[in-house]
């Protein structure tokens, strides 16, 4: 473990060295919320009259709207009933916004983030995981829609006959098992539904402009271009506690002083990064087990 705690402080260096190098202020946000984004099937663990965050992303929203266009941080997060092999309920995750920027900008960004700290931390862009190549490099990187690898691999499209039961189903089942493991894979252009906190395409309402991204066939990231229209925003977020009701959760308040801020964000993009799972990657762990120093559940 001691050459994994290593590793693990080797990339939160280079991580932030890759951000400051880019004009990029970091940032630290409370950990204890009176309030998370509500979520359909992400829970929070309470915390005193709050809960511990989920995600740092609308207090980081509310710093941009307040006029800091390029913000970073690496935030611890909790989540109740996450465990197994890719899953811990206490994680870390990397975030950072930019405005005047959308979901293409972000990702790349990515990009040229994991080319980096693939260098720094392995030596070359082209590494090996779980016995088989993986290669990092940014011309290598595969772009696809949701709906031509739902169509392809599940036979419809989730766009325009949206069923959140029979997605899901079919994401792990049949979508994420054909997907290339040899280089990072992006599926990009999510169902509007499944997009509580992203903007709509301007040229098809149906989709939304979110991807995310698997190395491995492991899903390591989630951006998209933040939606910031605050009256739409409070009717998903409102969808999204009727629905937590519908599966017997508990529903979340809503975080006013964000609502509030949403009427200043510029068109902003951001995203969230499982830095644990990338750690494993880049070290050759099989699982979270072997970059985690203290598992618990």
């Amino acid at each position: 473990m001691g050459r994994m705690l290593a590793k693990r402080a080797q990339l939160y260096d280079a991580i932030r060295r890759f951000f400051r190098e880019r004009g990029f202020l970091e940032v630290e946000t409370p950990v204890r919320l009176p309030a998370n984004a509500p979520e359909t099937n992400i829970d929070a663990i309470p915390a005193g009259t709050g809960w511990l965050r989920t995600s740092p992303e609308l207090a980081m929203k509310r710093l941009l709207a307040a006029g800091h266009e390029k913000l970073v941080q690496l935030a611890p997060c909790f989540r109740e009933g996450e465990n197994g092999r890719w899953h811990h309920p206490e994680f870390m995750l990397l975030e950072w916004y930019r405005a005047h920027a959308g979901y293409i900008e972000i990702l790349a960004d990515t990009k040229a983030l994991l080319a980096t700290l693939a260098q720094e931390l392995c030596g070359t862009t082209d590494i090996t995981w779980q016995g088989a190549p993986l290669s990092l490099a940014q011309e290598l990187w595969e772009k696809r829609t949701v709906s031509d690898a739902f169509i392809e691999h599940a036979g419809w499209d989730p766009a325009q006959h949206f069923d959140p039961d029979r997605f899901d189903l079919d994401l792990v089942t049949r979508v994420e098992p054909a997907l290339a493991t040899d280089h990072p894979v992006i599926l990009i252009d999510y169902p509007a539904p499944l997009a509580a906190l992203a903007r709509r395409k301007p040229n098809d309402p149906t989709r939304a402009e979110r991807w995310e991204l698997y190395l491995g066939g492991v899903e390591i990231a989630n951006a998209y271009s933040e939606l910031t229209d605050p009256t739409e925003q409070r009717a998903r977020f409102e969808q999204a506690n009727a629905l937590r009701q519908k599966r017997g959760a508990q529903p979340y308040p809503l975080d006013e002083s964000f609502m509030t801020s949403l009427e200043h964000l510029p068109p902003s993009g951001g995203i969230a990064l499982g830095v644990d799972r990338l750690l494993m990657i880049l070290a050759g762990a099989n699982s979270l087990d072997g970059v985690l120093p203290f598992r618990h559940g």
